[in-house]
Order: structure tokens, then C-alpha cells, then sequence
């Protein structure tokens, strides 16, 4: 399981960035965001990198102005982590990796006054944008280019969900699935702006965003726990811990680049 999550991680990555090949890494950038979460690398299963990949690998980040960052399932390449700490990177988070199978999911409830939509309109998908972006720290306003990525996204079989207020249609938060593959989507990007936390709107947006990507196909779902709190609210949802994943960084590249 924890292999087939892997290989879809960089099915995805190859689909919405550009990537290179790195040594033992798959290196993955965004050409429409410098945010480190759009912007990551993933070892093969079983690597040894060596000192000269991971300086590689850095000196590919720095020229794209880009933190060298990695996110991946340590227990599929054990020797990693090691060779990134002694090349300078530090440990950012272990997040639980999380799945969820048809049969396992449990329907948590709409908070009333809440409804949960598949947003189509250029509105809609500009609220669910907005929405997001003030849930995960107050990004920029979304400009046209981020509807019609969203779009493409959408049309290339991305789901998305957006909560908002039944009576005013304010957007609350929102969340999508990843473009199936083999039978798996990662289930992602579930924000709810302050106001409205607390109320049960992420565990709705996880139920109908598994439901959905059920209702397709999908046999497995998957997601990270950024947070204990998060955690909670999807093992309500169905879903159980499998293994973990690493956010490992190297913040000051300059420094590390004198030994290339």
C-alpha cells in the first residue's frame, strides 16, 4: 500500500509541475508558486543518496529559487533521512499518512446552516481559491490564472468541494481530491477560515470529498495529518494511520552550496 501511495504521489507531482530526475530523487517545482508545499522532491524507494545527490538537488532548488524541501514515506527509504541531516536539512514535521477504504468511511454531519457544493462557476471556484488561501495563512487574492488551473484541474477529473453559508453564500472553506490514478486520490488542501472552525466543517468537506472520490471509483484515499486535531477529525471519518511521512528542509542553501 504504502508503495502504490508513493508511486501515485509522483504520478501526481509529474501531472501539475515540472519535474527532474535527480540522482536517486524526483525533483518537483511549480512554475505558478514559490510556496514549499507546491515545491518538494521524492526519493525512490530504496535510496541511497549519496553526497553528490544531495548537493545536486540543492543546487536545482537554489537555481529555481526554491527551499530544497522533500516530502516522503520514510519507511520506503530508510537511508534518506540520514544523508539529508548530515548534508545540513532539517526535520519540519512526521506526519501521519492516513487511508481510508470504501466500507470504512463514517458520514459526519453538515453543521447546520452549512451547505457542502461541487462548485462549477468562475464564482464559485474563485470562492473556493479565496477561501483556501485565507485558511492556509493569508495568501494573495486569486487571479484568473488560478481559476483556469483549477479548472483544467477539475476538467482532468480533480475534485473539489467548497463549503459556504446556506443564506448569504459566503465560502466558508474547501477541499479536493487529486486526480484519480489506479484506483487512488489524495484526499488534500482542506482549509476552513477562522471564523467558521470549530464547527465541524472539516470533518463534513472529508466525508463528502471521500464520498465523492467513491461515487468514482476510487478504492483507496489517502491524506496527511498536519495536526493531533486533524488527526481526530479524520479517524472520525473513516480513515486509519498506516505509516509517515517526512517534511525535511534545508532553509539556508547558500551555505550548503559552498561544498558543492
Amino acid at each position: 500500500m504504502k508503495s502504490r501511495i508513493q508511486s501515485y504521489l509522483r504520478f501526481a507531482a509529474s501531472k501539475q509541475r515540472d519535474t527532474q530526475q535527480i540522482g536517486s530523487f524526483l525533483a518537483t517545482f511549480s512554475v505558478h508558486s514559490d510556496n514549499p508545499f507546491l515545491n518538494y522532491a521524492i526519493p525512490d524507494d530504496d535510496a541511497v543518496p549519496s553526497f553528490a545527490d544531495v548537493t545536486a538537488l540543492i543546487t536545482a532548488y537554489k537555481q529555481r529559487s526554491r527551499i530544497p524541501r522533500l516530502e516522503y514515506i520514510t519507511q520506503l527509504a530508510p537511508s534518506v533521512e540520514s544523508a539529508l541531516l548530515a548534508a545540513g536539512f532539517t526535520v519540519e514535521g512526521r506526519l501521519p499518512l492516513m487511508t481510508c477504504i470504501p466500507g470504512s468511511q463514517q458520514n459526519l454531519p453538515v453543521p447546520e446552516s452549512i451547505e457542502l457544493i461541487i462548485p462549477t462557476s468562475d464564482a464559485e471556484l474563485l470562492a473556493t481559491i479565496a477561501a483556501q488561501n485565507e485558511a492556509y495563512g493569508g495568501e494573495s487574492a486569486p487571479t484568473d490564472d488560478a481559476v483556469a488551473r483549477i479548472k483544467a484541474s477539475v476538467a482532468a477529473g480533480q475534485i473539489v468541494v467548497l463549503a459556504r453559508v446556506a443564506s448569504t453564500g459566503e465560502a466558508v472553506g474547501a477541499g479536493i481530491c487529486t486526480v484519480p490514478n489506479n484506483g487512488m486520490t489524495e484526499i488534500a488542501a482542506i482549509g476552513v477560515r477562522a471564523p467558521f472552525r470549530r464547527r465541524g466543517v472539516a470533518g463534513a468537506l472529508t466525508t463528502r470529498l471521500v464520498c465523492e472520490a467513491f461515487n468514482k471509483g476510487v478504492t483507496v484515499a489517502f491524506l496527511m495529518a498536519a495536526h493531533e486535531a486533524e488527526e481526530r477529525i479524520y479517524i472520525r471519518a473513516g480513515f486509519s494511520k498506516i505509516g509517515e511521512i517526512l517534511h525535511i528542509s534545508f532553509q539556508n542553501a547558500s551555505d550548503c552550496l559552498l561544498n558543492v
